[in-house]
């Protein structure tokens, strides 16, 4: 005799059945969390619809379907749940992966609950953890660009003008010192022009409000493709996995030729560093349900539903850095100053975006999730 869960699978997974689905299963169905049950067999019996968003099958092929149909035997998320059964008690694993041909999904917690009117089935509660680190990691970045900032109109107000004197100072004995002193006088002269520089890059990172408008961001991808492979990135094949009925984006058409010009840049001294054969880049575009974040400087809410990404098959990144990555002054160059990526985080962070960076030898991927302003916006 099947229990409750097995008549409201039924119900749910077969939605052609006669049976009316019992108000408790239609209450889980609607709810945004990733719900699942599981038979003594590990055979599906129940998933809500954000379940079916997450594993990317529908009931009905649900229906047909083991857990082992969707991940490797050996999986964690399997002796969990024999930890629920054998101990008829409530497990709990943060931070697990779910890779496999059907799906990539990572930073999932998973909470796996026994159904006592029903021996042997388990819920599995699934919580993907991944926006929730997003946005602490745009947190992050906000301070770290703010920190930069401050830096930089310090440097701008007490550095630029004294520097500009010295610099100067070493072109007027330059004309009137004999051979030996010249040297000496070049190499001020050079020092000032080097320490300007660094910190006229630093006060890109001032706070100035940026005009927005509709950009179409395959025409910047398309940009930056051309101006790499005429010159940095001539030796690398360049792949692009557009989706071509994206809205525009919105936000200011230069700084993000700047973004995506900085990434490739990147992705391109990878490959090269790292002596990779057969070197490419992939340029993604792609449209998904995004979270909502405040604009700075501004009382509405911006959707990110836009993705950009930039793919290389480089080294990858290194450990020891993966996690300051967008910090200022944090490098895996020997001459890098550490202010590119910083740079780039503060741009996507002004127009009230996320940026992400998954690596791996022979993977990396930075993904842009950038707004499309909509027009029922509220505050």
């Amino acid at each position: 005799m099947m229990g409750p869960w097995r008549r409201a699978a039924v119900a749910v997974l077969e939605p052609r059945a006669p049976r009316r689905v019992p108000e408790a299963a239609a209450m889980l169905s609607a709810l945004p969390v990733p719900m699942l049950v599981l038979d003594r067999e590990d055979r599906f019996t129940f998933a809500n619809h954000a379940a079916e968003q997450f594993l990317g099958v529908s009931a009905g092929q649900l229906a047909q379907l083991e857990l082992a149909d969707l991940v490797a035997p050996d999986h964690p998320v399997f002796l969990l749940i024999s930890q629920v059964r054998r101990g008829e008690v409530t497990v709990a694993d943060h931070d697990m992966s779910f890779e496999s041909p059907r799906l990539r999904k990572r930073g999932i917690a998973v909470q796996g609950t026994p159904l006592p009117e029903e021996p042997g089935a388990v819920l599995l509660v699934l919580q993907d953890a991944s926006a929730v680190r997003a946005l602490d990691r745009q947190l992050t970045f906000r301070g770290a660009a703010r920190s930069v900032t401050s830096m930089a109109a310090l440097l701008a107000h007490e550095v630029k003008n004294p520097l500009s004197g010295i610099r100067g100072a070493a072109q007027l004995l330059e004309a009137s010192v004999g051979e030996a002193d010249r040297e000496l006088t070049v190499l001020i002269r050079d020092e000032a022009d080097r320490i300007r520089g660094l910190v006229d890059r630093m006060e890109m990172f001032g706070e100035k409000p940026i005009e927005r408008g509709a950009v179409n961001i395959h025409w910047v991808m398309e940009h930056v493709r051309r101006l790499a492979q005429s010159g940095f990135a001539a030796a690398i094949r360049f792949t692009e996995v557009y989706d071509p009925s994206l809205p525009p984006v919105h936000g200011n058409r230069d700084q993000l030729v700047q973004v995506v010009l900085n990434l490739v840049k990147n992705a391109a001294e990878s490959i090269v560093s790292g002596g990779a054969a057969n070197g490419e880049i992939t340029l993604i575009s792609a449209f998904e349900h995004g979270v909502r974040l405040a604009v700075p400087g501004s009382d509405r809410r911006m959707h990110l539903p836009l993705v950009i990404a930039v793919r290389d098959n480089g080294p990858g990144i290194p450990d020891d850095i993966r996690s300051n990555l967008f910090n200022p002054f944090v490098t895996s160059k020997a001459s890098g100053s550490g202010l590119g990526l910083a740079l780039v985080a503060k741009i996507v962070s002004d127009h009230g975006g996320l940026i992400e960076a998954d690596s791996r030898p022979g993977r990396t991927e930075f993904r842009l999730h950038l707004p499309m302003l909509a027009d029922d916006a509220t505050p």
